[in-house]
């Protein structure tokens, strides 16, 4: 039997061999089991090579020897290629795949795009739910890595062979439920690592100068890491929280391998892997295994050592060799080769900080840009502008949101300013800027990699011991930061009194409805929008207190309070770029004005006796405010009444056009 399919990416057979393409919209031709086997051609794969796989994957570690060869004997043999879709969120789960070469990556997303969870590797399984559930849609999508080989086991042929056996269904049951359960003890306690929940239970022997630990066999960072994960339970906040930082340290690392092996300070088999794995980092894989809080003793130390020792096992997988086999290329002699924390940490920071700023700025634009149509569309809505709360002299509520915008451009240049000294970086410096255990050539020869790898135009700083305790350019930006909060504080602040009321306030404006704004008033709607981005800026305030303070305390050739500068400045970026994204889309983009409202202001305003000045002068002017005050009547029916000035000449003189030119 034949089945012809027509397919974009993978082709499921319901039973048979599946072949993938990169390429797009190409005929498979599937067989079928039954095919197969009257063909009597020879598998790929031998049985007794699924076996030998099969008793390396934890779900079949219970199973009896003599049993494993009826489950090799399910298993049809799948090929991937790089970046081929194993199946996508919401698919139904059909199967369960054990992976017998590379790796899969486990990807989940939102509107802000992909996110990785966590990789599968060698000897790992996925879609143990056909098990559990009858029907199951998948919750992520599954890409492969690289080229990976799968042994994919079809559900109705699993099931039926466990309904024959109940001795298997009851084995596979109970590893599933300790699978189960180890995902819900990791559950119970604050985020650290997605990929905890997909972990296999083998575990690996590290050393290091404390002595030896055990580390999850299917991590990718190893012991010092480990350490930290122990010593830093702190704020709950780690390093994949902040994917800007992790690439950033991935950009270093590979610019220091390729100094390296240009200098021959490593060997020359060991570039490649590391560099994949770097890239890897950078397209946003194994960010899950950077499990250390950003708020740390050390320097950085934990933070560069995490790093070291993700690239490091990434690339002794690359390579054929299994993770924590450091003989073949470790963390320290290799991955950090020619470096200290003291200057890749730092160098990262500002990597980092270029590309977070890049992305502020994005945010910054689209912000003015939903403020600048909002001038546009009340251009010619006279109201009343305020000063002390007090009436002033007429505007048009577009002057005013176009005086938002102005503001935060401003900014802009600002924060362009402020991110210049990132440029300028100590790689080479080593452990306090005297370049102690890395070449003399070095130092030059990873900064023109690091140009090219960030595509910056990255410089040595001067003076190498200097900029290894100096965090000034630190202080800046956070302080660039701080004056965007305050001024996105005060634009919040206006919107709320220009909406207020509606009924006891200035109601001019109308901000759009969030929520109901009272569990006991019936009808009252907050400005929920504006109160948030007030909050976010006096958090970025704060935080800029403590870059101030932590700069402060910098003691002789290294500031050791880095990390939580780093952690202020990463989250004030993050805050803000989610507010602003938040007070354009879901409150400015959708503001009215109450034209009627601000046009009756202006004419029961006392302010607008401020424009007849030059016709009547200060002390007339003033006498005819107090009286208007007094009487409660309008400053236009008491000039006339009192024939100060004639009906056309009064009318030319409070002209919108001429009071807010």
């Amino acid at each position: 039997m034949i089945i012809l399919c027509w397919s974009r990416q993978i082709i499921y057979g319901r039973v048979g061999r599946i072949k993938t393409s990169s390429r797009q919209d190409d005929w498979y031709i599937v067989k079928s089991l039954s095919d197969e086997a009257q063909s009597h051609q020879p598998r790929k794969t031998t049985m007794q090579q699924v076996a030998t796989c099969l008793t390396k994957v934890e779900l079949f570690n219970n199973v009896a020897e003599a049993d494993i060869g009826l489950f090799a004997a399910l298993a049809h043999e799948q090929q991937l290629l790089a970046g081929d879709i194993l199946f996508h969120a919401s698919d139904q789960t059909n199967a369960l795949y054990v992976i017998a070469q590379g790796s899969i990556q486990l990807l989940d997303a939102d509107k802000n795009g992909e996110h990785s969870l966590t990789v599968f590797s060698r000897f790992e399984f996925i879609g143990e739910m056909i098990l559990v559930a009858p029907v199951h849609q998948q919750s992520f999508t599954a890409r492969a890595n690289s080229d990976v080989q799968l042994y994919r086991f079809e559900r109705d042929a699993l099931l039926q062979l466990l309904e024959s056996r109940g001795d298997l269904a009851l084995t596979l049951s109970s590893t599933i439920s300790q699978i189960i359960i180890r995902r819900m003890e990791h559950a119970s306690y604050r985020y650290e690592n997605v990929a905890k929940l997909y972990r296999s239970s083998g575990e690996r022997t590290e050393r290091d100068l404390l002595g030896e630990k055990q580390v999850p066999h299917t991590a990718y960072y190893g012991i010092q890491t480990l350490r930290a994960l122990e010593n830093f339970n702190i704020s709950g906040i780690t390093l994949n929280f902040y994917p800007n930082f992790i690439r950033g340290l991935a950009k270093v690392k590979k610019a220091a391998a390729l100094a390296n092996s240009d200098l021959g300070n490593i060997p020359k088999g060991l570039t490649a892997p590391i560099c994949q794995a770097c890239d890897e980092i950078i397209l946003g894989m194994l960010h899950n295994h950077f499990i250390v809080d950003m708020i740390q003793g050390g320097a950085g130390t934990s933070t560069n050592m995490n790093a070291n020792e993700v690239i490091a096992n990434r690339a002794l997988e690359i390579m054929g060799h299994q993770r924590g086999e450091y003989q073949y290329c470790h963390p320290n002699n290799h991955v950090n080769c020619s470096q200290s924390t003291n200057d890749a940490y730092p160098t990262a920071i500002k990597v980092a900080l270029m590309d977070a700023n890049d992305e502020l700025l994005e945010v910054i634009h689209a912000l003015i840009a939903v403020i600048d149509d909002k001038a546009l569309e009340f251009a010619d809505v006279l109201k009343m502008g305020r000063t002390q709360l007090q009436d002033a002299v007429p505007m048009t509520l577009g002057q005013s949101f176009r005086a938002f915008a102005t503001s935060l451009r401003n900014e802009i240049d600002r924060l362009r300013v402020c991110s210049i000294p990132f440029l300028t970086v100590n790689m080479g410096g080593t452990a306090i800027g005297t370049g102690l255990n890395a070449d003399e050539r070095y130092r030059e020869r990873v900064v023109q990699h690091l140009c090219r790898v960030t595509g910056r135009d990255i410089v040595l700083a001067d003076d190498l011991i200097e900029a290894t305790h100096d965090t000034g350019s630190l202080v800046m930006y956070s302080s660039a930061l701080k004056q965007l909060a305050v001024k996105l504080s005060k634009i919040c602040n206006d919107l709320r009194l220009l909406s207020s009321g509606p009924r006891a306030g200035l109601n001019e404006i109308n901000l759009p409805p969030m929520q109901p704004g009272s569990s006991i008033m019936p009808g009252k709607v907050n400005p929920v929008i504006p109160e948030v981005v007030n909050q976010i800026a006096y958090k970025v305030i704060g935080n800029d207190l403590s870059v101030t303070l932590g700069a402060e305390a910098g003691q002789l050739e290294l500031n050791v309070m880095e990390p939580v500068m780093v952690e202020s400045l990463f989250e004030s970026m993050e805050i803000l770029k989610s507010g602003m994204d938040t007070l354009g889309t879901r409150c400015i983009k959708g503001i009215t004005a109450n034209t009627e409202v601000c046009a009756n202001n202006v004419r029961n305003s006392i302010g607008i006796v401020t424009a007849l000045n030059p016709y009547l002068g200060y002390e007339t002017c003033t006498l005819l405010a107090k009286e208007a005050l007094e009487s409660n009547r309008s400053v236009y029916d008491l000039v006339l009444e009192k024939q100060l000035l004639s009906k056309e000449k009064l009318d030319t003189a409070l002209a919108p056009e001429n009071m807010v030119r």
